[in-house]
């Protein structure tokens, strides 16, 4: 174990600096829609809380779209900037703000029009569909600014700037809290809004988080050799498409991930509210270490890019397995905390002892799928990186909506084990892809170094 350790150990503590920033800022996009669902929770009730559930399985659709496409950009910044390309990273952050506002614009739309229709043909509670629609339309219109966010933010994390998103996010979702608050019990004069209320803090939330990011890398010394060429006459069609065929699948890999367990919650709210609240409880705790390990992917991409566009592929596989290795060890410890807290962290969103109880029995599944959800969503990065996302795309497609969802459905409802077995699905289809995406990163980077390798001896 000391070998292995002293073997990787300068991998260790480059990815941490890079990742520990990011995953605070990743899990700020979740804890936006954890704080919501505690507000309302305790503040509103169980209806209120069922009908954030239908809104988030629906909303973070849309959001990890955009949120992949904006990513697109991260790996491009990483392998121009390890060739010293500087002028073409603003280049490539123009025309991946003009892709990300008009994907923003789309989505709510899409949201606007498409959504909110949707909600009342799902059968599910008439009174949680009532108090959900206010709610998504204002998730709807939060969606423009957060894009906005992240076209920035994902531009400073792929030179290696990673703090400044971080202490925005800290910050943002303290705002959040604290507005959601006072307009949900309606203090200091206000009216109470209700889940309405949430909504309106979120909104207020993101469009602060979107001024400030974007002052911040305009003004910041640290950036001005990469913004010479940040300009309108940047934006071209090869740039576009170069962002978009990076970005787009891995908008589809989010896809396929989140839109199975968005889809599991829309089945599993035909089975109650009560089990849907509860599923909303757990897959909200399940979210925030799943999001922790997508900043560590994060950091993975980044530093794969960083090695790949430098042809160092023996140090890319060091870092990459680095990273793994990081992933297993922080999603081992919320396993533990999962198993043995799981009657304990319901109370954090209710007190209603009928979603606790379904809660509890939720978290320990989830305890046991931890591993995987880590190791899967750090091999999607190390691939990024490596500029590898169509044969992933794929490999999630295959492991959410042939394998998980459709083993969920039967388990849980024709089968009648219920919310349990709805996830049961979601586990397998977890397991199926992180097996997949390691055996692609293993036969890539060695592809890559043996390759570099016969170059090398040549000359």
């Amino acid at each position: 174990m000391n070998a292995l350790y002293q073997k990787y150990k300068p991998y260790y503590r480059d990815s941490l600096r890079l990742a520990i920033p990011v995953v605070i800022s990743q899990i700020g996009h979740t804890l936006v829609q954890t704080a919501d669902s505690i507000i309302v929770g305790h503040f509103a009730g169980t209806i209120p809380l069922a009908a954030v559930a239908l809104v988030n399985s629906i909303f973070v659709m849309a959001m990890v779209i955009g949120l992949g496409l904006s990513y697109g950009i991260t790996p491009l910044i990483a392998q121009h900037n390890g060739r010293h390309e500087y002028e073409e990273c603003g280049q490539l952050l123009s025309n991946s703000l003009l892709i990300n506002s008009i994907a923003s614009i789309v989505l709510f739309v899409l949201i606007s029009f498409g959504a909110m229709q949707l909600i009342g043909h799902l059968d599910q509670s008439a009174e949680v569909v009532r108090q959900a629609r206010p709610y998504l339309f204002l998730m709807g219109i939060s969606l423009i600014p957060l894009m906005i966010f992240n076209t920035f933010k994902q531009f400073a994390e792929g030179l290696g700037f990673t703090k400044q998103a971080m202490l925005i996010s800290i910050w943002g979702n303290a705002l959040n809290i604290c507005l959601g608050i006072i307009f949900v019990k309606g203090m200091f004069g206000i009216h109470p809004m209700g889940i309405k209320g949430v909504g309106y803090s979120t909104l207020i939330d993101r469009c602060t988080m979107a001024v400030v990011m974007s002052i911040y890398v305009f003004r910041s010394k640290h950036f001005r050799i990469y913004l010479s060429n940040f300009a309108l006459s940047s934006i071209n069609k090869l740039r576009s498409i170069k962002i978009l065929k990076i970005g787009a699948p891995v908008a589809l890999q989010y896809t396929f991930e989140i839109s199975a367990f968005s889809g599991a919650a829309i089945l599993i709210g035909t089975i109650s509210p009560i089990a849907q609240a509860a599923h909303q409880v757990a897959i909200s705790l399940a979210s925030l270490t799943y999001m922790a390990a997508s900043g560590i992917s994060a950091a993975a991409a980044i530093k794969s890019g960083n090695f790949f566009g430098a042809r160092k592929h023996q140090e890319l596989r060091l870092s990459a397995i680095s990273n793994y290795h990081i992933a297993i060890v922080f999603m081992s410890t919320t396993a533990i905390l999962f198993t043995f807290g799981n009657h304990l962290l319901p109370w954090i969103y209710t007190s209603d002892n009928r979603v606790i109880i379904i809660a509890a029995q939720l978290l320990i599944i989830a305890a046991f799928f931890q591993l995987f959800d880590g190791t899967q969503v750090v091999g999607l990065g190390v691939l990024r990186g490596m500029g590898d996302v169509n044969i992933p795309t794929f490999i999630t497609f295959i492991a959410y909506w042939i394998i998980g969802l459709p083993i969920g459905y039967l388990l849980g409802i024709k089968f009648n084990m219920g919310v349990s077995g709805v996830w049961y699905g979601l586990v397998l289809g977890l397991l199926t892809a992180s097996i997949l995406l390691f055996i692609r990163f293993q036969i890539i980077s060695r592809k890559h170094q043996i390759k570099s390798t016969l170059i090398v001896a040549q000359d």
